[in-house]
């Protein structure tokens, strides 16, 4: 941004450390230059480029850099010993140095906490100043929105400080200091986009405005996930999402296939062509239609065998509450799984079906107590079941209490030894583990233990998968990806190995090219895939594509599966809009890929 903007504001500047860009949980892309005001010139360079000597005084002044009177002290050699500041004033002083001088007198006041007094000699700092000298001018208004800020008089603040920024486009305090107004006034848009242009003028360097982007960020995208959550239409996901959600669990009574006594015999033989079932039973021909991958039909069947309390009404409703959260209608799964909870004389993996999923639900919804308590209560119910297990220890995994989720995926593998999907994710909760301790001996054992798995079962797919993503954590790039290759063997219809496997070679070789190829060849397999959407927007906001990065957080909104996905990417697509209004406004654009 050219010439650093050191203002005489008597207030501290914020703390800055440097940190990574974080602007709504994209992955960092590391900004060039310095914390602070994008990294300014000495002053022997400035001598260089101007060509000629610079004063410390009044010249250091005219180019906003700090001079005594920016720290409340006065200007040259000759300084008054006055506390006001004006002593040995002579009559024949400019209207600039008249202004100084009731600056000054002013930083004197705001150091002892007489923020009126304050205001009034800024107010005649502002009166004096010749309206030519802007980058003085701007720092005047911005010492009194200082004064202002200490009265909590926010909208006077933001006035002051848009004053302030009129005069100097790219002064940082008067940003930052009009962001907190309007957060303070909830205009939560207007302190995005003043906050986004402080954190690229910054290089995203400084902590104090990464952490108040990525507040208001959160804010605005839980206030429009709650509206948009709430009239959505419901959107059934991919077959291959329904496929693999069902198939993490192994004691899911309605997920299994019909029955032989269950089909008519007369269809059985029937090549090409469905079974029909042989009651009339809306429940069996909800599972016919799961089987026929004719997914949308499955609600209306349920609740036909629901209102004529049919005998598999328990199932029917276990059934219907699952697609309701399938399709992120949790509002009206619960009812349905709080029956199926209470029902004491309907078969007990029903109730601790209902139990797993019904906690799943509260842990999407960050209510971890509830959730943890549906787990204990399952576990309490049906103590032999290994899904109870499997899941809860993953659960356990998203709290961080790792070594109770080992304890976990022991018990699912003690149940039921032919668990793939537990014994890798126990791996990989190992690994996790080991890695989080800093300690290379526990990961070499866990990486050991990843390809004891694969060697036990090769054709889990989510054991090469989570080898992978271990494997890439350890830089081990080439490995990783001869991993993905393998997931893809076994699930060529799996989109989410294929974001993994593009978002690989961006890390591992740099290679755009290639990793958007991948994530593109997800979306196409499953143009339902709210991942890959998610990915290719986020890394195209780090090329500078910000229309294209708005587009596909948009396509990826409309398929989040809960309210909590759903602020996550408002949250990315209203850092990006901020980006596209701060370079319209300033001409800011932050580092790209």
């Amino acid at each position: 941004p050219g010439v650093r903007q050191v203002s005489g504001d008597p207030s501290p500047p914020p703390a800055g450390r440097r940190c990574e860009r974080v602007m709504a949980a994209s992955k960092p892309v590391e900004a060039a230059g310095g914390g602070g005001g994008g990294g300014g010139l000495s002053r022997w360079q400035l001598a260089l480029v101007l060509g000629a000597p610079i004063l410390l005084g009044a010249g250091a002044l005219y180019l906003g850099w700090p001079t005594a009177e920016a720290y409340g002290g006065t200007r040259g050699s000759g300084a008054s010993t006055d506390p006001s500041g004006l002593a040995g004033a002579q009559p024949a002083a400019s209207p600039l140095d008249r202004a100084q001088a009731a600056k000054n007198k002013g930083n004197k006041y705001f150091k002892a906490g007489k923020y009126e007094q304050a205001i009034q000699c800024y107010t005649e700092a502002i009166s004096l100043c010749p309206p030519e000298k802007n980058l003085d001018l701007s720092t005047f208004y911005q010492n009194r929105a200082a004064a202002y800020e200490q009265l909590q008089k926010w909208t006077e603040v933001a006035d002051d400080c848009t004053k302030a920024v009129e005069l100097n486009p790219k002064y940082i305090k008067a940003l930052f200091r009009r962001a907190k107004a309007h957060e303070k006034l909830d205009n939560k848009k207007e302190c995005l986009e003043d906050v986004t242009a402080v954190c690229i003028l910054e290089g995203f360097q400084n902590q104090q405005s990464m952490l108040l982007a990525d507040k208001v960020l959160k804010l605005l995208g839980k206030e429009k996930a709650k509206e948009k959550y709430k009239n959505r239409e419901p959107l059934m996901p991919s077959p291959q999402f329904i496929k693999s959600y069902f198939s993490s669990f192994t004691d899911d009574i309605i997920s299994q296939p019909l029955l032989k006594g269950e089909k008519s015999d007369e269809d059985k033989d029937k090549e090409g062509e469905a079974a029909e079932v042989k009651e009339n039973s809306g429940y069996l021909r909800a599972k016919q239609y799961m089987e026929e991958e004719n997914y949308d039909k499955i609600i209306s069947e349920s609740t036909k065998e629901i209102e004529a309390q049919g005998k598999y009404m328990a199932e029917a409703l276990l059934l219907r509450a699952t697609f309701y959260l399938l399709i992120g209608n949790a509002n009206a799964a619960k009812p349905d799984l709080d029956q199926v909870i209470g029902m004491e004389g309907a078969n007990v993996k029903l109730r601790a079906n209902a139990l797993i999923k019904r906690g799943s639900m509260y842990m999407q919804q960050q209510q971890p107590a509830l959730s943890t308590q549906d787990f204990n209560m399952a576990a309490d119910i049906d103590p032999q079941n290994a899904d109870v297990y499997h899941h809860r220890g993953q659960l356990k995994i998203l709290l961080d209490q790792v070594e109770e989720a080992v304890e976990d995926f022991d018990e699912c593998i003690r149940l039921r030894p032919d668990s793939a999907l537990a014994q890798a994710q126990k791996c990989f909760a190992l690994y996790r583990q080991a890695y989080t301790g800093n300690n290379p001996l526990p990961v070499q054992v866990a990486m050991k233990g990843f390809e004891e798995v694969i060697k036990k079962f090769p054709k889990c797919a989510e054991g090469y998968a989570l080898y992978a993503q271990a494997l890439t954590d350890q830089q081990q790039f080439g490995k990783a990806d001869e991993m993905y290759d393998k997931c893809i063997d076994l699930e060529p219809d799996n989109a989410t190995t294929y974001v993994h496997k593009g978002l690989l070679q961006l890390q591992w070789k740099q290679d755009l090219d290639k990793g958007l190829e991948l994530i593109s060849k997800a979306i196409e397999i499953d143009n339902k895939c709210d991942f890959a959407y998610e990915t290719m927007g986020t890394i195209e906001v780090q090329r500078g594509n910000l229309d294209k990065a708005i587009e596909m957080f948009n396509k990826a909104i409309n398929l989040a599966k809960s309210e909590m996905e759903m602020a996550h990417l408002y949250s990315l697509c209203d850092a990006a809009y901020a980006q596209t209004e701060v370079a319209k406004k300033y001409g800011l654009k932050p580092p790209t890929l």
